[in-house]
C-alpha cells in the first residue's frame, strides 16, 4: 500500500501573545512574555498568583449569548483558532465533508465548568441543582464535535488525551488518517481553558509551577539555572492537514509537508521525565527515521521546554545523546517561555511556531535566560534573540504527564 503525504495548509491560534497566528508570530520574533497577575479569579490567598491568560478576547464577538451559554471557554477557543485555520486553508468553501475529519485534543477539557458546577451544588442546599449543560459544556471531546457541526464535517471525529501532549496526538493521528486515505484533510488540534482555582491550586500543590509572583514576565525561563517551574496558560491552536494532491489540485497554499510522528512512554514516573529523556529519545528517533531523513539533517527543534527543574535537563540530554556533535548545529527554542505552558494545546501551538520558522527562514528565542545551568548541555537554545536561519527540516517535541512523548517532524516542501 502506497502511504499518501500529508501537507499543512491552514493554520489558526489563540494564545496569550496573539489572537490570531500573525501577531502571535511577530510576539515569538520579537521575544514578548504573555505572563501577568491572574485577573481569572482572585488569585491572592494561591502561592502562585500569575498565569498566561489570553487577552482582549470577547466571546461575544464571535457567538451569541444563548452559544455563549452551552460553550465553556476551552470550546470557545478551539472554535475560534479553527476557524481562522480553515478560513486560511480555504476548507470553508465546497468539497466533500465525508471526506473532512476534526481531531482535538484537550488534558482538562471543561474544567472551569466543573469546577463551577461542583461548587454551585455544594452551595446549593437540600435540592441539588446542575445546568442541563453541565456534561456537554465538560467533556473533552465536545471541541471536535463543535467544529464538525458547525462546518458539516463528516469524517473521522473524536479527541485525543495525552496530558501536555494531547494536540500532538491529534496532530500524529490525522496525519495516520491521511496518509492511510481515511481522509482528504483533517482539522487537527487542542485547547484549554485551565487558569481556574482548582489548576492553579492542584499544580501549585504539586511543585510545579513557578512563583515568581513579582516578575512575572520571567518567570517563565526554560534551560535557566533559577527557573523554578512553568507559567500555566490557556488558548488554543489548530492545523488543517490535508493529503498532498488533494492540496495541489484545489491550488492550496502549503505551508511545509509533516512527515514523521515519533510516539513513545518513559514508562517511569506520573509526572517526572525520565532523567536520561528515554521516552524523548525513542520518540524523535522515530519520527526522524519515519521521515526517511538523516538525524544530521534537522536544523530547528521546538523543545517541549516548560521551564521545569528536572525535565529541562532530560530532554536537552536526549538531544545530544541523538545527535551526537551535531546537536551542537542545531538551533533549539522554546517558545513556553513567551506563551507560558498551554498543556493540552501546546503541541499545536508549538508545531505552528514550527511551521513558520521554515516558512519564514527564522527561529524565534527562548526569551529569560540569565543564568547557564551547568546540568544542561550548552546547546544552542537560541537564547533571547531570534535567529534568522533557512530552516528546511524541524522537529517539535511535546511530552506528558504519564510519560507520553511525542515527537512531530515537518519538511520544507
Amino acid at each position: 500500500m502506497n502511504l499518501k503525504r500529508v501537507v499543512v495548509t491552514g493554520l489558526g491560534s489563540l494564545t496569550p501573545i496573539g489572537n490570531d497566528v500573525a501577531t502571535t508570530w511577530q510576539a515569538m520574533l520579537a521575544g514578548v512574555s504573555g505572563a501577568s497577575l491572574i485577573t481569572r479569579f482572585n488569585a491572592s490567598q494561591f502561592k502562585c498568583k500569575i498565569a498566561c491568560e489570553v487577552k482582549g478576547f470577547e466571546p461575544l464577538n464571535f457567538f451569541d449569548r444563548k452559544e455563549c451559554r452551552k460553550l465553556d471557554p476551552f470550546t470557545q477557543y478551539g472554535l475560534v483558532a479553527s476557524d481562522e485555520a480553515i478560513k486560511d486553508s480555504g476548507l470553508d468553501t465546497e468539497h466533500d465533508k465525508t471526506r473532512i475529519g476534526v481531531i482535538w485534543g484537550s488534558g482538562n477539557g471543561g474544567v472551569l465548568t466543573f469546577q463551577n458546577e461542583i461548587r454551585d451544588y455544594v452551595k446549593g442546599g437540600e435540592q441539588p441543582r446542575f445546568s442541563p449543560f453541565f456534561c456537554t459544556r465538560m467533556i473533552s471531546n465536545i471541541c471536535a464535535g463543535q467544529i464538525s457541526i458547525k462546518y458539516g464535517f463528516r469524517g473521522p471525529n473524536y479527541c485525543t488525551v495525552a496530558a501536555c501532549a494531547s494536540s500532538a496526538a491529534a496532530i500524529s493521528d490525522a496525519f495516520n488518517l491521511i496518509r492511510l486515505g481515511k481522509a482528504d484533510a483533517i482539522i487537527a488540534g487542542g485547547s484549554e481553558a485551565a487558569v481556574t482555582e482548582c489548576s492553579i491550586g492542584g499544580f501549585g500543590s504539586m511543585q510545579a509551577l513557578s512563583f515568581r509572583n513579582d516578575d512575572p514576565q520571567t518567570a517563565s525561563r526554560p534551560f535557566d539555572k533559577d527557573r523554578d517551574g512553568f507559567v500555566l496558560a490557556e488558548g488554543a491552536g489548530a492545523l488543517v492537514l490535508e493529503e498532498l494532491e488533494h492540496a495541489q489540485a484545489r491550488g492550496a497554499k502549503i505551508y511545509a509537508e509533516l512527515t514523521g510522528c515519533g510516539l513513545s512512554a518513559d514508562a517511569y514516573h506520573i509526572t517526572a521525565s525520565h532523567p536520561e529523556g528515554q521516552g524523548a529519545y525513542d520518540a524523535m528517533l522515530d519520527a526522524v527515521k519515519e521521515s526517511d531523513m538523516p538525524l544530521d539533517a534537522v536544523d530547528h527543534i521546538n523543545t517541549h521546554g516548560t521551564s521545569t527543574p528536572i525535565g529541562d535537563i532530560s530532554e536537552p540530554k536526549a538531544i545530544e545523546r541523538l545527535f551526537g556533535e551535531h546537536a551542537y548545529k542545531i538551533n533549539l527554542n522554546s517558545t513556553k517561555s513567551m506563551t507560558g505552558h498551554l498543556l493540552g494545546a501546546a503541541g499545536c501551538v508549538e508545531a505552528i511556531a514550527t511551521v513558520m520558522a521554515i516558512k519564514e527562514g527564522v527561529v524565534p528565542p527562548t526569551i529569560n535566560h540569565f543564568t547557564d545551568d551547568p546540568n544542561i548541555a550548552p546547546l544552542n537554545f537560541t537564547f533571547n534573540k531570534a535567529v534568522k536561519r533557512d530552516v528546511h527540516f524541524a522537529l517539535s517535541n511535546a511530552f506528558g504527564f504519564g510519560g507520553h512523548n511525542i515527537c512531530l517532524a515537518f519538511r520544507k516542501l
